[in-house]
């Protein structure tokens, strides 16, 4: 069906291109120019719509980037056989030992097997909204884990020290919960001290806190991990380890990628996904008849124009291929004030609780290019259908009828 529309669109504006051939361009922009109250009035109308149409994209953009799986699909995912998702999963420090000495395991530049054991535990805070707290999640790591997730960046404060109390804390989840650098909080009978934030390019993590995962076992009375994750040397290698992991009865274990792995959590939001898609589906559809009627009275009332230019001899496709190029200049203009309109949603910070996870996910209100290329698209579509069917409509009255009509 969007195939059919866009095609339609595409036609006719093909046919305002063509109608250039015998009306030139100068016609058109003095028609715009000699009208700057009600082209004005049409641009700031479309601008509008579509800003608020851009607004519900970004929040749909937004659920969606977080949800999207940015993680490795070069990563081996450990955990135990059946468990699907981390807080529920651990492995053993004996099993551990046993994959750090399998082949096929890239080193760091010290000549350790770039294996990463992590312990996952939910931390309840309370934050701005929720003052009896929401589920956060807290990953015990070591150096491995910034070696294995070379994305993951001090962006703020520094490196927690080993086998201590300090914390990094993801800038998403810092906003969220007003976690700052430098602030401590209390948690159980510990006492935290946030000694960084970092970003994750746009991954699961961007969602966590980050601890020293020694502290944090003995802390929460924790002795095992919840995932392992490896770095293969190559795709060969991480078939050969996969293999390995799942026939050795010593372990049984379960092995995925990272990128499955979150992929497969994601469907803990499918009923937000949905609930966002709606939404945003309507206020697209409104935006798109917003855009057209607003065309629509900007065009019908020229009715004696255009029966006039048919009386000077242009045929009825010059004259509808014109009205349409004009109304596409008008439409885009109104898309760019829409865009600057949606530009204060930008970065604004929200979230929701991953069911499969009973964590919370951090997103952020996207207006990036692909929102921005969505609104330009919908307004100049809306904007060519909402000029081409009064300009039809006036080619087809016979030409003394519509040169009474005032």
């Amino acid at each position: 069906m969007n195939y059919l529309i866009y095609a339609g669109a595409g036609a006719l504006l093909l046919m305002g291109l063509f109608s250039l051939r015998r009306i030139p361009f100068s016609y058109i922009l003095g028609n715009i120019t000699a009208r700057k109250v009600s082209v004005g009035m049409s641009v700031l109308g479309i601008g509008v719509v579509i800003a608020v149409m851009l607004s519900m994209k970004a929040l749909d953009h937004g659920v969606e980037l977080a949800t999207q799986s940015n993680a490795s699909k070069d990563v081996l995912m450990v955990m135990r056989e059946g468990a699907e998702a981390e807080i529920s999963s651990w492995v053993n420090r004996e099993q551990v030992e046993i994959m750090r000495t399998m082949p096929g395991i890239a080193k760091d530049s010290h000549g350790e097997p770039l294996v990463s054991p992590e312990l996952t535990i939910l931390f309840k805070l309370p934050r701005e909204g929720a003052p009896k707290g929401s589920n956060v999640l807290v990953r015990g790591v070591t150096p491995a884990a910034f070696a294995i997730r070379p994305y993951v960046k001090i962006v703020e404060g520094r490196m927690f020290h080993p086998s201590s109390n300090e914390l990094l804390v993801s800038k998403r989840i810092s906003q969220r919960f007003n976690l700052h650098v430098g602030e401590t909080f209390t948690f159980g009978p510990n006492t935290w001290s946030i000694a960084g934030a970092f970003e994750a390019n746009n991954t699961a993590y961007d969602s966590e806190i980050w601890a020293d995962e020694v502290f944090l076992g003995q802390a929460r009375k924790r002795d095992q991990y919840s995932s392992v994750f490896i770095l293969p040397t190559d795709k060969t290698a991480a078939q050969t380890l996969r293999a390995q992991i799942k026939d050795d009865n010593r372990l049984k274990l379960q092995v995925r990628t990272e990128h499955q792995y979150y992929t497969d959590q994601m469907n803990g939001l499918l009923g937000i996904k949905i609930l966002v898609a709606i939404v945003a589906f309507f206020m697209i559809f409104g935006a798109v008849l917003g855009t057209m009627n607003t065309m629509f009275s900007a065009i019908a009332p020229r009715q004696r124009e255009l029966a006039t230019l048919r009386a000077l001899g242009f045929n009825r496709r010059t004259i509808i291929g014109a009205v349409v190029l004009e109304s596409a200049l008008i439409a885009l203009a109104g898309g760019a004030v829409g865009f600057l309109l949606s530009l204060p949603v930008n970065g604004l910070s929200s979230g929701t609780v991953n069911w499969s996870t009973f964590s919370e996910l951090a997103f952020t209100f996207r207006v990036d290019g692909v929102v921005a290329r969505f609104g330009f698209t919908v307004a100049l579509v809306a904007g060519i259908y909402g000029g081409a069917i009064p300009a039809i409509r006036a080619a087809r009255k016979p030409i003394t009828t519509a040169l009474r009509e005032i």
